[in-house]
């Protein structure tokens, strides 16, 4: 009689069970086109002719060979930096240059190039210094057999980072930055919410991976962070006696 009831028991556990159990339907075949977006079709953008260096169809020339209309001194007045043969040359005297726009987030595109004859070492040799925002520089230093303190040296943003490399090309020819940069979100409280980063592509090698900028670059002391809006480019006239550095053929484009 027992083991009767054990079985029963067991028959009944079982039955009660499978009624439980319910059956869901499958998930339905994907096909190709359930992932496929058609809308909004990117803008289209004109590349820069390779051959004669020119901007792409959206960017705004910051200088083309003519002229500094787009800049202007950063103490006011006209940009009294020296423009000749296409490019345009430091006066270190006449201190730093500003754009007359202001920017958010940007790819900058710049050339730059280290006079054959520089003397000096370190820091006095060759250097400059493009500013974002006019608050987080990024480094211009001729680094062709010239060592210096490593986060201060061409493509460190600087005192903050060291580069991942050293690609300088020698004195006498020309470096090419392609800069992305990310402005900062700010909080209330003037802390970021979302802090600047930067991509730093010298001729055509990573120098900083989407680095976050600690905020600004200070040459005493650590960085500050300081609630702002857009801010022009800066680029500076070091006061080293080196001989002063060119640009030439630089372009930005909004992001």
């Amino acid at each position: 009689m027992k083991r009767t009831f054990i079985v029963i028991l067991a028959i009944s556990l079982t039955v009660t069970v499978a009624a439980q159990e319910k059956t869901y339907p499958l998930p339905e075949i994907m096909t190709p086109g359930m992932t496929e977006f058609w809308t909004p079709q990117p803008k289209v953008v004109t590349p820069g002719d390779i051959r004669t260096n020119s901007a792409p169809s959206d960017a705004i020339v910051l200088f083309d060979g003519k002229n500094l209309d787009a800049w202007q001194s950063a103490e006011g007045g006209e940009a009294k930096w020296i423009v000749h043969d296409g490019v345009f040359t430091v006066n270190k005297p006449s201190g730093d240059i500003i754009t007359k726009e202001s920017f958010g987030s940007f790819q900058l595109h710049l050339e730059w190039c280290v006079p054959k004859n520089i003397t000096g070492s370190s820091q006095a040799r060759g250097n400059s210094g493009v500013f974002l925002q006019d608050k987080y520089e990024v480094q211009i230093l001729d680094n062709y057999n010239n060592e210096t303190y490593a986060n201060g040296q061409a493509g460190s943003v600087y005192k903050q980072v060291i580069p991942l490399a050293n690609a300088m090309r020698k004195p006498g020819e020309w470096n090419v930055y392609d800069i992305i940069y990310t402005a900062p979100i700010f909080n209330e409280d003037g802390t970021y919410r979302v802090a600047p980063t930067v991509t730093v592509i010298q001729n055509g090698i990573v120098l900083l991976n989407h680095f976050t900028i600690r905020g600004t670059t200070e040459y005493i002391g650590h960085p500050q962070v300081k609630p702002h809006g857009d801010g022009p480019i800066r680029l500076q006239a070091h006061g080293d006696r080196s001989e002063p550095i060119s640009f030439r053929n630089i372009w930005l484009r909004k992001m």
